[in-house]
């Protein structure tokens, strides 16, 4: 049996570990990862299958947030809905903003909650606060109380938007862990594909009485719903239970979902020596209050700007279409409500695809290189968005070749983008700051989302095209900064990638460590 300890390269004074991928695998199968171990494990045996049923039940977290980014833009667009509650493009902006202002309320407790009681129980909480928020929007009868619910409702998002992506990456089998961890983004798009589908089909409901719309808001609640019949049938991770000071535990869950119920398995064997070495009994994890190990120290402040290039570049990358795409097309000239809702109803799935094929190019290629390429493109597509919006008047060919270039731009947005948020994130945060973290990313992507759901609205009424400049240099910076700053994390378990950020440049020692494994397969 191999130990990662028995290959090591040197990197600015710091030892690194220099990890096959799992793509190499068939190349060289004296390579040193924790993967080696088990180089033909196949990905459909029982245990596996169980792991992919936990996995998908956190999965929903993500749906959760889907829901409500489409359920509102499609609703925003149907006149009964937009009258009845007196909507107006002076207060769209804040209705839309307030469950983002409760996403940020949230960050507050939310990594707390999945540290103290655990990855399950942040998920389950998370879920009850959705309900209840998800009730008040389809019962209000006023402004004020589908705003309270809005507002309640980003509250519990933020809660399973934490816990769940920090249970993906821990529970995950190493040798796919960018899949699996990458598809919980991607899971993002089963909550807008129904929303906005659902709200497209009842439009062609005469008169569109008020249980058109209401039926969607309530529809939110659905995976919040499911989290909460099944989470208590899933394990808590191991990782969890081994900062808890609980290792045999630990140890049983890996047995049952890693090592195929052998307690014998080298892989249990070797994740649990590497947890053992790396995650503390008592650390911050254990001090609700405790956010200074995310700047104390030169390596975690490193970690910290990466959560938030990841937050602000992933965000600021374009109006958020899920909530002002009728708007956008209705700026390129298409005026019909019905076609403004199947354009908001198509970007959904085109996404969800895009997002699901590149899952596999994150190990393949590795996450600086998409993350550069997708960030290039999306500046790219932004160009040609801002041309055609400045030019479409009395030319609806122009009108259209915009609005098809945003597809364009959200389908190299997905490709690399949407697994990236979920994965990048937790795999570069140290365990004992990971939920924190996850909490404080969500904290910057909700202040940024203030900004990119507020502003738009009135931006693009007043400013038109001219708005669309701020992205596309954002955008291009955006890959330039990914490209002098972001460590690869391709073919690392999480505690090797610890060791990484003890370097001086753990950019130079990411990408040393990944050539001295090119040069150990080629030898």
């Amino acid at each position: 049996m191999s130990s990662s300890k028995d290959s090591i390269v040197h990197v600015d004074d710091v030892a690194v570990a220099p990890t096959i991928s799992s793509d190499d695998k068939a190349y060289d199968p004296e390579g040193s990862s924790i993967t080696d171990s088990e180089p033909d494990v196949n990905p459909l045996r029982r245990s596996f299958l169980k792991l992919y049923g936990c996995l998908f039940v956190a999965y929903l977290c993500s749906a959760t947030n889907g829901f409500d980014a489409n359920t509102f833009g499609g609703l925003s667009a149907i006149d009964t809905f937009v009258s009845y509650f007196g909507i107006t493009p002076d207060n769209q902006g804040l209705v839309a903003a307030l469950y983002v202002i409760g996403n940020v309320a949230g960050c507050l407790f939310a990594g707390p909650c999945a540290d103290k009681y655990g990855r399950r129980f942040g998920m389950a909480f998370g879920s009850v606060v959705c309900i209840v928020g998800a009730v008040m929007q389809a019962t209000a009868h006023n402004l004020s109380t589908l705003m309270g619910g809005r507002f309640i409702l980003g509250l519990g998002a933020v809660l399973v938007q934490t816990a769940g992506p920090a249970y993906v990456v821990e529970m995950a089998y190493p040798k796919y862990r960018g899949v699996l961890t990458g598809a919980f983004q991607s899971c993002f798009f089963l909550g807008t594909i129904v929303s906005t589908w659902l709200e497209y089909g009842l439009n062609f409901i005469p008169g569109t009485p008020q249980w058109t719309w209401r039926l969607p808001l309530a529809i939110q609640a659905l995976p919040s719903v499911l989290v909460l019949m099944f989470v208590w049938f899933i394990p808590e991770t191991p990782r969890w239970y081994i900062g808890q000071g609980k290792v045999e535990k630990a140890k049983e869950i890996l047995t049952e979902f890693h090592g195929d119920g052998d307690p014998n398995s080298p892989v249990v064997a070797l994740e649990l020596e590497e947890m053992l070495e790396v995650i503390s009994k008592d650390g911050a994890d254990k001090r609700w209050w405790d956010f200074r190990e995310l700047f104390n120290s030169r390596s975690a402040r490193y970690r910290t700007f990466l959560i938030a290039c990841i937050a602000f570049f992933g965000t600021w990358d374009l109006p958020p279409t899920s909530y002002y795409f009728p708007l956008m097309a209705k700026t390129a000239g298409i005026t019909s409500e019905r076609t403004q809702l199947l354009l908001n109803a198509l970007q959904t799935p085109i996404m969800m695809a895009a997002a699901l094929t590149g899952l596999r190019w994150q190990d393949r290629l590795g996450r600086r290189k998409l993350l550069i390429a997708s960030s290039t493109g999306m500046s790219l597509s932004v160009a040609v968005i801002t041309a055609c919006t400045a030019q479409q008047a009395g030319r609806p060919v122009v009108g259209g070749v915009g609005i098809a270039f945003v597809y364009v731009f959200l389908v190299v947005f997905a490709f690399a983008w949407t697994p990236a948020q979920s994965l990048y994130p937790t795999e570069v945060l140290a365990f004992n700051t990971r939920a924190k973290g996850l909490a404080f990313m969500n904290l910057l992507v909700n202040v940024a989302s203030v900004f990119n759901t507020y502003v738009p609205p009135v931006a693009i009424a007043r400013a038109s095209w001219r708005f669309y400049i701020f992205y596309i240099l954002w955008d291009a910076l955006g890959a330039l900064v990914i490209y002098l700053t972001f460590v690869e994390t391709k073919g690392r378990n999480l505690e090797e990638i610890d060791h990484i950020f003890e370097a001086k440049n753990p950019k130079k020692a990411s990408l040393e460590a990944v050539k001295q494994t090119k040069k150990q397969r080629r030898g």
